[in-house]
């Protein structure tokens, strides 16, 4: 069993990132398998420096481990996304050549609503119409004579079904999303396309990641098929919500690892809050992550959002009585 976490250096570490990896690292923990840190900054204008490093520190002083990433090599290194770009002009290639993808010449702003930052179907906005899709060689050639275009895969007209091991079975129609980017103009690959490179390169069989991402697994399944290769058993945990039901965030207050770090709670406090909301534990106790291991159960999750209430947050900052 081989797991990972792979954070977006975009920002601080939240306490919703930590508690995605701390189960992640409990499912590959528990498992007797290998965990894998890997740094996803293939979109280098939402990448910023210095917080890749700040990830890998905040989440050692959780507690946590890796068995390769970026700070320790692997045998799979390197272990951030910038470093592997060749990996996935192959992909690319191999995608040219099967037939999956044609050039697309829509504007900027319509390409934004399908930009490549890992958010799922139903925050990328409305399914691309396909208008650039059976455009003539000519029609093509004129079009790129004034304008670079992104590259689109070929979405199937065949349902994707698969089961998802903390949301159960998932379908999705044929087409959900429509033909999506995998290379924009700019030149910048994918998230889904890279995601899916770097997993099969390093062997991952089990993937623990936020409920926000489980639209866009059709996606990257259509890709592991026309790349030929295998892919791994997917985990969707619901996530931390604020009172107003939306995912946690800076709006509801000092969240960030490292501000809580510096106030002085201990990473045991943290832990063992993050567990109690996780549903492995019955109280909010100081805990640390390896006494987790032999308590982690993907059944035990909840199955919807966690509402984040204020008292919920005193917990983790005041107490944990």
């Amino acid at each position: 069993m081989r797991g990972r976490f792979a954070p977006t250096p975009s920002g601080l570490m939240h306490i919703g990132n930590a508690r995605t990896a701390l189960l992640a690292w409990l499912q590959a923990r528990s498992a007797g398998g290998r965990f894998i840190m890997r740094i996803e900054d293939i979109d280098k204008p939402r990448s910023r420096p210095g917080y890749a490093e700040q990830a890998l520190a905040d989440l050692r002083w959780l507690g946590l481990d890796w068995d390769e990433g970026p700070d320790i090599g692997g045998p799979f290194a390197p272990y951030a996304q910038s470093k592997r770009e060749a990996l996935y002009e192959e992909a690319l290639q191999k995608l040219q050549e099967g037939g999956w993808l044609y050039p697309c010449f829509c504007s900027r702003a319509e390409l934004a609503a399908i930009a490549s930052a890992p958010h799922g179907l139903g925050s990328e906005g409305p399914a691309y119409p396909g208008r650039c899709r059976d455009l003539t060689e000519a029609e093509r050639a004129a079009r790129a004579a004034t304008k670079t275009p992104s590259l689109r895969f070929r979405v199937g007209d065949r349902a994707v079904r698969f089961v998802d091991r903390a949301a159960g079975p998932q379908a999705f129609a044929p087409g959900a999303g429509g033909d999506f980017v995998v290379k924009r103009a700019d030149g910048i690959i994918s998230y889904q396309l890279a995601v899916v490179v770097d997993d099969a390169a390093m062997g991952v069989t089990d993937v623990l990641r936020g409920a926000d991402l489980l639209d866009s697994t059709p996606r990257q399944l259509l890709l592991y098929e026309a790349l030929q290769l295998p892919a791994p058993r997917f985990a969707h945990v619901p996530l931390l919500a604020g009172p107003d039901g939306k995912r946690l965030a800076k709006r509801h207050g000092g969240i960030a690892l490292a501000s809580l770090r510096d106030s002085g709670t201990a990473p045991e406090r943290i832990t063992g809050w993050l567990a109690f909301v996780s549903g492995l534990i019955d109280r909010p106790e100081p805990v640390r992550p390896m006494e987790l291991v032999g308590r982690f159960d993907l059944r035990s999750l909840p199955k919807d959002p966690v509402i984040v209430t204020d008292e919920l947050l005193k917990r983790l900052y005041g107490g944990m009585a």
